[in-house]
């Protein structure tokens, strides 16, 4: 494989548009020996959540993706958003950019946030030596707009390095005299996302036994009237008559703060003015410079992460009470047979938080995680279950 090839790994790769493939194994590829993936998590995120704080902690770990993204480019730079953290995967050209990039959010997550980031560049070649594996899909959410889908346990081993002291200190990133990362395109200025339905439940699951996914979810299916992987009219949750815009938006300091921290000054008249022309844009339903609203929400409801893999699913869906308890009773009786590892977080709406590049040339993509701990908490859970398997 040539040096360009490498550094392009990702960039290179086929996309897929079928979610309900997701779960064919073959077609994921591995990422390069020479590829570093960039780990980073809130510390004790569950006594922010506590204390009201998610907003703040789903905030920062989607700034670790901008920071990177915007460092090192888009198109070369797999990542998967976990609530209160990321993982990323970027090549060694680019790893100087990108944990400088990571180091500065660490720097303003302390500084502005008061939340301790943990961050650490950990090579995927020592990642594979300790028994994982990183392969990767590219799935097209839109022209031009990507989710990668990973495999193999590497992120899973990343995660216990980077939350163990004496593991992570060769792989640690510190934040000692970083530049501000740089922000531009992040945003959390939609209200939250209410349920429709009852409940938003964010949902972690990972084969455990010989059943593979695909049949694992078609089981689900069965008991909550249709199936994650494939019906995509019933898991979308972003639609436009869903999402509603406050003036002024109630995240818009925390927004400024986090993005505009070396000139606050600046960036509330920045983000004012944006506010401004977008109430308009969005009231009239015209055009307004490159921003032009029919093509948005259009493609808004397509780029969202509310179905993805990062070594297990996770889903956000809007559940109704009985396919709420379908679902818990189904994967219970897999967990109870050997089957499945889960963990699940309920709410009543999902918060969404926004990244656009360019919104002119529909780059633009949109986190989504359930309120009051969402993925974070279903993490927790889902650990808890996966420590008790492994003592039977």
């Amino acid at each position: 494989m040539s040096s360009v090839t490498t550094d392009n790994f990702y960039s290179e790769l086929p996309s897929f548009s079928d979610f309900s493939n997701v779960a064919d194994l073959g077609n994921y590829r591995p990422v390069p020996d020479g590829w570093y993936v960039l780990a980073a998590d809130i510390v004790s995120s569950g006594e922010a959540v506590a204390n009201g704080r998610y907003k703040d902690v789903n905030m920062t770990g989607a700034s670790v993706i901008a920071a990177v993204l915007n460092s090192v480019g888009r198109e070369r730079v797999p990542f998967v958003f976990g609530g209160d953290g990321a993982m990323l995967l970027v090549p060694a050209d680019d790893l100087q950019k990108g944990s400088d990039a990571l180091a500065g959010v660490v720097d303003l997550a302390r500084q502005v946030m008061e939340l301790e980031l943990r961050a650490a560049a950990i090579p995927v070649a020592d990642i594979r030596q300790r028994g994982g594996d990183i392969r990767v899909r590219k799935y097209l959410l839109s022209p031009g707009n990507h989710l990668a889908m990973i495999v193999g346990d590497g992120l899973e081993i990343a995660d216990n390095i980077l939350k163990d002291p004496e593991a992570v200190t060769p792989y640690a990133i510190s934040p000692d005299n970083v530049a501000l990362p740089p922000l531009d395109g992040l945003s959390c200025r939609w209200e939250p996302l209410p349920a429709r339905n009852g409940h938003i439940v964010s949902l972690i699951v990972k084969p455990a036994g010989q059943r593979p996914l695909s049949e694992l979810m078609d089981r689900v299916g069965e008991e909550i009237g249709f199936n994650p992987l494939i019906d995509e009219a019933r898991t979308r949750l972003a639609d436009k008559t869903r999402l509603k815009f406050r003036f002024p938006p109630k995240g818009l300091r925390l927004e400024v703060n986090l993005a505009s921290a070396g000139n606050l000054a600046r960036g509330w008249v920045k983000t004012w003015v944006e506010c401004v022309f977008f109430v308009w844009s969005y009231t009239t339903g015209m055009r307004v410079g490159p921003f032009d609203p029919k093509k948005y929400f259009r493609e808004l409801s397509l780029n969202t992460d509310h179905r993805k893999i990062g070594d297990s699913l996770q889903l956000v869906l809007d559940l109704t009470p009985t396919q709420l308890s379908a679902l818990q009773t189904c994967l219970a009786t897999a967990y109870e047979d050997g089957d499945v590892i889960f963990g699940l977080h309920v709410s009543n709406e999902a918060l969404m938080t926004c990244f656009v590049q360019d919104i002119g040339n529909s780059q633009h993509i949109h986190f989504v995680d359930g309120s009051n701990g969402g993925l974070s908490m279903a993490a927790a859970e889902f650990k808890n279950r996966q420590a008790s398997s492994s003592m039977v």
